[in-house]
């Protein structure tokens, strides 16, 4: 471990090798994602006409992710460098960075109007997405499994994870739900002045029903679960970031001190979980069937070994009578080496010879 290595701390994990990674040229793609992705948020903030169509709120959001993207693309490139190097922790948080990297474009190219950033949110979209599909192919589920010590964190965090995904299919359902019973708009969707609300959409068709799975997966002992647990407190944490900077843009920080209050702790809560969880992947490889081990005796112990055994066994068969060619010289019985004798001469008697 060098130096570097032990400043990073919870991502580094010593004795990890990448035995459990098929294939990294999709971390290596990703990094292209995080890059653009940086460099398009900074251009975003600095220049008012990206977003001159958006209303004040969807304005407010679209800044307050830009500010968070500064910090989750350097956390994306981080956590690449590091799986490369050997880190599973890295390899876990890696995947909910490159997930979170995926949903967040979705919105920023399916909901943002045109202009002169979507070019490269296209970009960021098609390795984001490649990335998150190969990265799950390519990681060795069955051996990842294998390295998370204690069940009972694990299965904490499988309630912890139905659980938060319960909430944020209760919260989106009591607005949606209502919506569609009055034959009304959702307020959310009046804000932002699009047609429906991408993030609800997201998250009834992707994150819902793969937090929920991936929580049951990790009940049952499904090996795919558990390098996609982390993955999703990742994706949670990171998702925290830009609705706690969202008021901050907006000035209302008072106004919103209940809802900072609850996001906030939801926060800690994720990141707590998700470092218990982290500890306790350890470097232990999937058990192998076990080799047959054959000593390595030395040639002239083995020689000589063999000799003492000889001379002691011609030893017991002299104080029988019994020489090297099996014959007995007293009896004219030849033994067969099973304690019985073969007639010799003219005795046609078969005699029981103790060994």
């Amino acid at each position: 471990m060098t130096q570097t290595d032990s400043k990073i701390g919870l991502l580094n994990d010593p004795g990890t090798e990448h035995g459990w990674l098929r294939s990294p040229q999709w971390v290596r793609l990703s990094m292209g994602a995080g890059g653009f992705a940086f460099a398009g948020s900074i251009v975003s903030l600095l220049d008012t006409r990206v977003y001159e169509n958006l209303t004040a709120v969807f304005l407010a959001q679209a800044l307050a992710q830009d500010l968070a993207n500064l910090a989750i693309a350097p956390l994306l490139l981080v956590a690449a460098v590091l799986a490369l190097r050997g880190s599973l922790r890295a390899y876990l948080v890696w995947l909910g960075a490159v997930a979170f990297t995926f949903y967040n474009y979705v919105i920023y190219t399916f909901a943002i109007p045109f202009g002169p950033m979507f070019p490269l949110w296209v970009v960021v979209l098609g390795l984001a997405l490649f990335s998150l599909i190969g990265g799950l192919q390519a990681v060795d589920a069955k051996d990842v499994s294998a390295r998370f010590a204690r069940p009972r964190t694990v299965a904490t965090s499988a309630w912890f994870l139905l659980v938060v995904a319960g909430l944020f299919a209760l919260l989106w359902l009591s607005e949606d739900i209502p919506a569609l019973l009055s034959g009304s708009t959702p307020k959310s969707v009046v804000d932002l002045a699009l047609p429906t609300n991408p993030v609800h959409i997201l998250d009834y068709v992707f994150f819902l029903p793969a937090a929920v799975l991936t929580g049951i997966g990790l009940f049952r002992g499904t090996h795919f679960a558990y390098p996609a647990a982390p993955a999703f407190f990742v994706f949670l944490l990171l998702t925290c970031l830009p609705i706690l900077i969202t008021p901050f843009v907006q000035h209302s920080v008072a106004a919103s001190a209940g809802m900072l209050g609850v996001i906030g702790l939801l926060a800690v809560a994720l990141a707590t979980v998700l470092v218990v969880l982290l500890r306790t992947v350890g470097a232990t490889e999937v058990p192998k069937s076990p080799a047959l081990v054959v000593p390595e005796v030395p040639l002239l112990e083995g020689v000589e070994f063999a000799r003492q055994r000889g001379s002691k066994y011609r030893k017991v068969r002299a104080s029988f009578g019994v020489g090297d060619d099996g014959y007995r010289e007293s009896t004219g019985v030849r033994q067969d080496g099973k304690g019985h004798g073969d007639v010799s001469g003219g005795n046609s008697e078969r005699h029981n010879v103790p060994n």
